[in-house]
């Protein structure tokens, strides 16, 4: 079963709540970064102009951006973040290119 970006994300909508978002940019030296922020579109501008010196996408600028998913509670960005910053570059491309069916299989464990 492949599974949407809304479906993987879904979450209860609640008033007030405001948008964030976690994303995935494609550095120039073919690196993943993976953020979070509530405004996607200044962020991405941000990293674009060099605007922090001490980001990671500082020297690896232009950066493309590769994924998003948006979420009402900014706790669960977060850890979505924490997660995929975790992730083997296989699993990110996995997430990128739409391949959900392919996340369980790379996310268990071979030993021989």
């Amino acid at each position: 079963m492949v599974l949407t970006k809304s479906e993987l994300y879904r979450e209860v909508p609640t008033p007030n709540m405001k948008k964030s978002y976690v994303y995935m940019l494609r550095c120039s030296d073919n690196t993943y970064y993976t953020g979070v922020t509530s405004n996607l579109e200044k962020r991405i501008q941000e990293h674009q102009e060099g605007k922090h010196r001490k980001s990671y996408t500082f020297f690896r600028r232009p950066v493309v951006l590769v994924f998003y998913a948006e979420f009402n509670d900014i706790s669960l960005a977060i850890e979505k973040e924490k997660q995929i910053k975790k992730w083997s570059r296989i699993k990110k491309e996995a997430l990128i290119n739409n391949t959900y069916e392919a996340l369980p299989n790379l996310s268990r464990k071979k030993f021989h």
